[in-house]
């Protein structure tokens, strides 16, 4: 029953959030004219993964028998790993690109997770007969991370049904608009807008590869649980802050930064509101 309830969480978050990205492009959504724009979409997904990692992942991990230092470290370890993860990937695109950091920080920066919808990944369309391997390298990218995606909801629905809920949620809140960006990249580099929605959904179906993989793994490791929850935690900190927020740090209206926080807040919501329907029933 776990199973299925992770193989269905992982699909609906690896491939629906791909959907979703497409069909809120397809409104207009994230270019402004329906005045709904990548900041906005970027908010939601902050909020919802602060949520669910402060409100839900971390105290289910300190419910647990495992110690508070040993969670904190790990949770360290876990937000190190991920700048560190980081810093590859901005030296890989460089030396790919043949840029130096100035372009980097001009262009924000490619982590696998992030929502880099605003900039629209145009890093990878830069240069002539790169752009085709720089969308390839996107989507190895994007596969890699989002089995780690699948592992990470399925420590969560291990540790109890409404977390998995919870979690897959998030994931598929943070992914939509990063796979906004990855749409916009392949169909620079192709021209083809069914194809780049079939690459990217491709990419996305591997997080229920990660789900399962997930399962038996964590199954045999039951009291590695509480940390296993702690990385997922600090993963989902890691992108909202170094990601995602830096992202909204931009001088802004007093109405814009209101529309800022209104979507923040809207994010936190959703998940709250997702964890007491799942917990009622």
């Amino acid at each position: 029953m776990v199973l299925i309830a992770v193989i269905l969480a992982t699909l609906a978050a690896g491939i629906g959030s791909v959907w979703v990205a497409a069909l809120l492009m397809r409104a207009g959504w994230g270019d402004g004219r329906t005045g709904i724009g990548p900041q906005h979409l970027l908010s939601f997904a902050a909020g919802a993964l602060l949520a669910t990692a402060f409100m839900h992942l971390l105290p289910e991990a300190f419910e647990s028998q495992a110690g508070a230092h040993e969670l904190f470290a790990t949770l360290l370890v876990g937000l190190v790993f991920f700048f560190l993860l980081d810093k590859a990937e901005l030296w890989h695109h460089g030396h790919e690109h043949g840029v130096g950091p100035a372009h980097d920080h001009e262009h924000g920066h490619g982590h696998g997770h992030g929502g880099d919808a605003a900039h629209g990944h145009a890093h990878h369309g830069h240069g002539h007969g790169s752009r085709s391997s720089g969308g390839w390298a996107l989507l190895t990218g994007d596969s890699v991370h989002c089995f780690g995606d699948g592992i990470l909801i399925a420590s969560a629905f291990l540790a109890d049904i409404r977390l998995g809920a919870i979690a897959a949620l998030a994931v598929l809140a943070h992914e939509v608009p990063h796979h906004m960006g990855d749409l916009v990249v392949l169909r620079q580099s192709s021209g083809n807008r069914r194809g780049a929605l079939v690459k990217v959904s491709l990419a996305g179906a591997v997080t229920a590869l990660g789900g399962i993989t997930g399962y038996f793994l964590v199954g045999e490791l039951q009291d590695w649980l509480p940390y296993f929850l702690a990385i997922a935690s600090s993963s989902f900190v890691y992108v909202a802050l170094a990601d995602l927020i830096p992202q909204l740090q931009k001088r802004l209206t007093a109405m814009q930064t209101f529309a800022q926080i209104a979507w923040l807040a809207a994010g936190m919501t959703v998940v709250t509101l997702v964890s007491g329907l799942a917990h009622s029933h």
